[in-house]
């Protein structure tokens, strides 16, 4: 359930409406409806506002002032946010005659009314805080308690790890290494969420994705999501390039199998998986290094995907062992046919060697 997907607002509505009755209940405001009108109308502005989708650029300001400065802003924007929704939901509530009370009346907020909404929307927004902090399916999952008992599953994993950001830190330092990290996580989040994975972990400068097995063969979506990922860097590099001073590069590793999958911790809860799954991944995203290869994928999620994205070719690289793994393991390099086809062009000639080989065998 993603901030800008139908079924976020759904339940964004239901909770506002939830709350604006029990408001009518609690202060004896007559109808119901009322209430209901009052709650979901106001609710919904002010989540709307607090979640940027309300006045975009307005709340991306005030997210770069220092912090008391942006909570004082922030609670203030967000009381006239309220009171402003208030006298329009008074305007609404007269055009459709659900009470007989003068337009005056209607328009001007009461000060119990500002303060029961200024502390509701507190309540939720504070909900789809620790929500964003643990990830949207973590904090259902935790709700619903569904693995509060250890379950085996089939999951698909994407390791996805910054390529030379180490030495960008020696370079410009930890801060600038930081805003560089922060800026391609929350850049790559959109084709992630866009591809249904979910971001189970932050490592340093590596993200760890996954979907449930299923989910992630099916129109190979891990694979596209992979891709999609690259394109969107690859698209805004002149941006990167003032900025930074260079465009992000990712290598990534694809893997996948049968893993336990339990809510641990006490103080602080957390999905965590367990098993070789997860080892084997962070190998081969290592083995990314020694091939010299910016995406590899095992034999065990590349057999289960019929046809693979538009584009997308698969080059088996043959049997690798693993550092901490007793067997072999099949990995295959996934490239773009496309770039291939096109370096070709720029040089002048057609390619040659392995890569041409390579390239002819899998057109």
């Amino acid at each position: 359930m993603t901030n800008g997907s139908l079924t976020f607002w759904i339940v964004i509505a239901a909770a506002s409406a939830a709350f604006g009755a029990l408001y009518g209940i609690l202060f004896h405001e007559g109808p119901a409806v009322l209430g209901v009108t009052y709650g979901t109308c106001i609710g919904v502005l002010a989540i709307a506002y607090e979640r940027g989708a309300l006045f975009p650029r307005y709340t991306t300001c005030l997210r770069r002032l220092p912090s008391l400065a942006y909570f004082a802003a922030a609670e203030i924007s967000l009381l006239l946010v309220i009171v402003v929704g208030m006298s329009a939901t008074g305007l609404v509530v007269r055009a459709l005659g659900l009470t007989d009370k003068s337009l005056t009346e209607l328009v001007t907020p009461r000060l119990q009314a500002v303060l029961y909404a200024m502390a509701v929307s507190a309540l939720l927004i504070g909900v789809l805080r620790v929500r964003d902090l643990i990830g949207s399916r973590t904090f259902t999952n935790l709700i619903l308690g569904r693995y509060h008992r250890p379950r085996s599953e089939e999951r698909i994993f994407l390791f996805l790890d910054l390529v030379g950001s180490t030495t960008y830190a020696e370079k410009h330092g930890d801060f600038a290494a930081q805003e560089l990290l922060k800026d391609v996580f929350e850049t790559i989040a959109e084709p992630i969420r866009r591809h249904r994975g979910q971001i189970d972990d932050y490592i340093g400068d590596q993200v760890i994705i996954s979907w449930p097995l299923m989910q992630g063969v099916e129109r190979a979506r891990c694979i596209d999501c992979v891709f999609a990922i690259r394109k969107t860097l690859r698209d805004d590099r002149d941006r990167w390039t003032k900025r930074f001073g260079l465009v992000p590069e990712l290598r990534a590793a694809l893997h996948g199998g049968s893993v336990v999958t339990a809510e641990i911790g006490v103080d602080r809860h957390k999905i965590a998986y367990f098993g070789d799954v997860m080892n084997a991944t962070a190998r081969l995203e290592g083995l990314c290094r020694e091939t010299k290869r910016s995406v590899l994928v095992s034999e065990a999620v590349l057999s289960r995907i019929p046809v693979l994205p538009d584009g997308i070719e698969a080059e088996a690289l043959g049997q690798y062992a693993l550092r901490g793994r007793s067997g072999e393991m099949a990995v295959h390099a996934l490239v773009e046919r496309r770039r291939l086809a096109v370096v070709g062009e720029v040089v002048g000639r057609p390619l040659q060697g392995s890569g041409a080989d390579a390239f002819h065998r899998l057109s």
